[in-house]
């Protein structure tokens, strides 16, 4: 994928990046979508949702027994390598801000490790095909799986407090 042209206001990180380490991650399927190019995707699940662009969690075989616990109606977390991302901005200037702000107060796909992370609603789930249907999803077809975990409103939502 050829990453995307600058907007005005974005900046390169000054200093070089360090050179990656291996960190032992092996992806284990890939999301599914009717979207082919980044510019094609959704800002966020929000906008996945209200576009309907439902989505598929293709787990690869090995992986599959680790599926079991998983339920229609559940949440889930699905982290992605964002393969086809740029990796070396510092500042940003997305399509719907005036002007740039800094990687780590955005959500873009543009990071120094492109780990996507989606928040789904599991439709259906076949685990011996390793396959589960979601309601929304806002990456491109074929964007690798790196795993799954389950979302749970009684830690995973912000208290009041």
């Amino acid at each position: 994928m050829t990453p995307p042209s600058r907007r005005p206001g974005e900046l390169s990180f000054s200093s070089p990046l360090p050179a990656a380490e291996d960190a032992g991650l092996v992806f284990i399927g890939r999301l599914r979508s009717a979207i082919h190019s980044p510019d094609q995707c959704p800002k966020n699940r929000r906008a996945a949702l209200e576009a309907g662009i439902a989505g598929r969690v293709e787990v690869g075989t090995p992986f599959r027994e680790a599926l079991f616990g998983l339920n229609v109606g559940d949440h889930v977390f699905c982290l992605s390598w964002l393969h086809g991302a740029s990796r070396d901005l510092a500042l940003q200037k997305p399509r719907h801000l005036d002007a740039a702000r800094g990687t780590f107060s955005l959500r873009s796909p543009v990071r120094p490790n492109p780990i996507g992370l989606h928040l789904a609603r599991i439709e259906a789930i076949d685990i011996e095909a390793g396959v589960i249907a979601i309601d929304a999803i806002d990456v491109v077809d074929g964007t690798p799986l790196l795993d799954i975990k389950p979302y749970y409103a009684s830690i995973d939502q912000p208290s009041a407090t």
